[in-house]
């Protein structure tokens, strides 16, 4: 009998290992957009949260995902071009392209969503202000390190 994959192993990190690996995605992000983080725009939020299964399940063994975020400055006129260079880094880097949107006016905004087919890390970066945009990283459900994988 099958429990489709719902208790295959989940990949291992600590929050903090995740916490560094998540900022140095965006920090990688922010450099390839040419942005600049600055203490009235940067300001990283890391929100940790319990995973949530495909019915509902929560387990009691640690597992999280991680959903963190800073913001950069950048002139309007910069976005589409940032936004088409990070697009092409992600899709160097085996992303597969969940959106991609560019626009030279103000609206709508620039955007590009991405998830790693294996990895399942979520990316997205997006004009979320005249001269700001948004860098967002998402981790897959994580099992922090010496803990045993509960079963469902």
């Amino acid at each position: 009998m099958s429990d489709e994959g719902v208790n295959d192993p989940l990949p291992r990190m600590s929050r903090k290992k995740a916490e560094k690996w998540a900022k140095h995605w965006t920090d990688s992000m922010v450099s390839t957009a040419h942005a600049h983080l600055d203490p009235k725009t940067a300001r990283p939020t890391a929100d940790f949260t319990n995973c949530i299964g495909s019915n509902n399940e929560e387990a009691d063994d640690g597992r999280f995902t991680l959903s963190y975020s800073v913001r950069g400055s950048l002139p309007r006129a910069q976005h589409a071009q940032a936004v088409t260079d990070i697009e092409k880094t992600l899709k160097d880097k085996g992303f597969d392209i969940q959106s991609f949107e560019v626009n030279l006016d103000t609206e709508p905004a620039n955007v590009v969503d991405a998830k790693h087919p294996k990895d399942q890390q979520f990316v997205s970066v997006g004009s979320v202000g005249q001269d700001l945009l948004v860098f967002i990283v998402s981790t897959p459900c994580l099992l922090p390190p010496g803990v045993e994988q509960q079963k469902f």
